[in-house]
């Protein structure tokens, strides 16, 4: 699935060694430039020095999860879309998720999920408005 947008920056936040580099992997074929960070200590870190156009930042990560990334980068850094993605924890992922959408995350993505699914919700945190 091509985007309809322009070919972005994008920070993916998750600290599943696997998981993360099949991302970039996936984004990068559609032409997308693609940084990657373990946490979200990690993802503000880099979004200070280089800002980017998307973060997608798991949901349960150390040091800083998802949410308080979520909170966190809405504050300092408003125009930047987001995209959560969650396996759950001891909830659902889709109260993970609510919550996510609720702080700001323009799309959410329950894990696990295909290429289109996630080509799917980029495409819509890229055209949410901001």
């Amino acid at each position: 699935m091509k985007t309809a947008t322009a070919p972005m920056n994008i920070l993916v936040a998750d600290d599943n060694d696997q998981l993360r580099p099949m991302m970039c992997r996936m984004l990068e074929a559609e032409g997308h430039s693609v940084t990657q960070a373990v946490n979200g200590v990690e993802a503000l870190e880099m979004v200070q020095l280089a800002p980017v156009d998307l973060l997608i930042t798991d949901i349960i990560m150390p040091e800083k999860e998802g949410i308080e990334t979520i909170v966190e980068l809405r504050r300092k850094f408003p125009k930047i879309r987001i995209l959560a993605i969650s396996g759950g924890g001891w909830m659902e992922p889709d109260a993970y998720l609510e919550t996510a959408r609720e702080l700001g995350a323009h799309a959410t993505l329950p894990k696990p999920f295909n290429r289109e699914a996630f080509l799917a919700a980029v495409q819509q945190a890229m055209v949410a408005p901001v």
